[in-house]
């Protein structure tokens, strides 16, 4: 399903979403799109387990940009374990996990996961 900038930006407040979109800047000899488990649940990335699990860090900086103009929104990626602006002109949504079930997910698929399977999540 597509996701608009404003309905993801709202669904990342309390949910984990698996979202897949295109590169902004396409990389050669990588897929055209990026699929990624992402967050802005604040309770859920600065819990004891966020902080250690997903490497969280309050970000320091604003961006030097308004994203929301350029069509971007600005999220913390879960397997990355960084801060990454999804570019939202082919976004689709393709699963939502509420955040009091996510450490149960965490536990069961993504603690699992090795660097190979994170990055085959990633380009697939």
């Amino acid at each position: 399903m597509k996701a608009s900038l404003a309905t993801l930006k709202n669904l990342l407040l309390n949910n984990v979403a698996e979202i897949k979109f295109s590169r902004r800047r396409p990389k050669s000899g990588a897929p055209a799109t990026r699929r990624m488990l992402c967050t802005n649940s604040l309770p859920l990335l600065n819990s004891p387990e966020g902080r250690v699990a997903l490497n969280y860090k309050r970000a320091i900086n604003l961006p030097k940009f308004n994203p929301e103009a350029k069509n971007l929104l600005i999220t913390w990626d879960i397997l990355m374990q960084d801060y990454r602006c999804v570019n939202m002109v082919a976004c689709n949504l393709i699963n939502v996990i509420p955040v009091a079930q996510f450490w149960n997910f965490f536990n069961k698929k993504l603690a699992l996961m090795s660097a190979t399977d994170k990055t085959r999540f990633m380009n697939s």
